[in-house]
């Protein structure tokens, strides 16, 4: 079974370093990085709908993107992600065994890199997978990956002898996988809070319950669908009435804390 994640908009680079690996895609991270480093800040401020500070902080960080950094000015992509999805997943307090399995089973969807392993050591950046910025393979980075994506995840699948893919990623990111090219089970699972008798997605809460879903699979070596049933972390339970493709956990209502 082999995991996908979304990325995080915030960073943390206070963490330590780690060994570190190279992305698949190096290159053409480079590639969209000069792209964007063509951008006005309008145009950048526009393109991410962000404010002039933050346009102002993307825009140097696509000027300071190298093609040899120091890596010292690098950081495990498990490690360099600070949003809800990665505290639930928690990579930093993995095993050395637990990270061997990361490695092998865990990847996350990237606009700028666009399939990255946990250990890949990457450049701070912010590029979300829906952005229109255009390039010469059109207007948008769904246009950019077409399905170089796809093959890849089907190509590291079968060099992990499964043809199963369970997508803990958002709609916005797992809109860059082409599902002709991918050919592999996909299990969605789906995470709703009941609140007086109603029950619903709520992104924070989805979102960190995606990675701690992540977590549990990576730390117990999980590797068939009905396996996820075993998952109870934040309150959890499975519903036996959900199908194997689309596995539904729910929970009372908590407020965020």
């Amino acid at each position: 079974m082999l995991i996908v994640l979304s990325p995080a908009k915030s960073l943390d680079w206070e963490t330590s370093q780690g060994p570190m690996t190279t992305p698949d895609f190096a290159e053409d991270a480079l590639r969209l990085a000069k792209t964007a480093r063509q951008l006005t800040l309008k145009d950048l401020k526009s393109l991410m709908k962000v404010s002039d500070d933050l346009a102002r902080l993307n825009r140097d960080r696509f000027r300071a993107f190298s093609a040899d950094p120091d890596p010292d000015d690098l950081r495990p992509a498990a490690l360099a992600f600070n949003g809800d999805t990665y505290q639930g997943l928690w990579a930093k307090d993995f095993s050395d065994a637990d990270w061997a399995e990361a490695d092998r089973r865990l990847r996350i969807l990237s606009g700028l890199y666009g399939l990255l392993k946990p250990r890949d050591g990457i450049q701070p950046y912010r590029l979300e997978m829906g952005s229109r910025l255009k390039t010469r393979r059109g207007t948008s980075l769904y246009d950019y990956w077409g399905d170089d994506i796809s093959k890849a995840l089907k190509s590291q699948a079968k060099e992990q002898g499964t043809d199963i893919l369970l997508n803990c990623a958002s709609q916005e990111y797992f809109g860059a996988v082409a599902p002709k090219s991918l050919k592999l089970r996909v299990i969605t699972p789906t995470f709703l809070e009941d609140r007086d008798g109603t029950a619903k997605t709520i992104s924070f809460f989805a979102k960190r319950a995606r990675g701690a879903l992540a977590r549990h699979v990576i730390q117990n070596r999980l590797t068939r669908p009905e396996d996820l049933a075993s998952f109870e972390a934040m309150g959890y339970r499975y519903d036996p009435a959900s199908s194997p493709e689309k596995p539904v956990f729910s929970r009372p209502y908590q407020a965020a804390a």
